[in-house]
């Protein structure tokens, strides 16, 4: 079988230290919008390049800006 090549993929550079924010604030919507789809999703780690300490934190804090009506819930998914 033959190999297949993979070429290495462009890494994304972390926002939040290119913003140079230390602490993820619910109430910073402008910086959460960054974070999320134009369909209203939680986009990847590895699609928005922060470590997974950093993932949890802004995935928590758009939760909680949902919660708070801040932020949109994803729309149903149609077909």
């Amino acid at each position: 079988m033959a190999r297949v090549e993979r070429r290495p993929g462009k890494r994304r550079q972390n926002l939040l230290l290119k913003e140079g924010v230390e602490r993820v604030d619910w109430k910073d919507t402008t910086l959460l919008r960054k974070f999320i789809s134009d369909r209203g999703k939680i986009r990847s780690r590895r699609v928005t390049g922060l470590t997974p300490r950093q993932q949890r934190e802004v995935a928590s804090a758009i939760k909680t800006a949902r919660e708070m009506a801040l932020l949109p819930y994803p729309g149903p998914s149609r077909s």
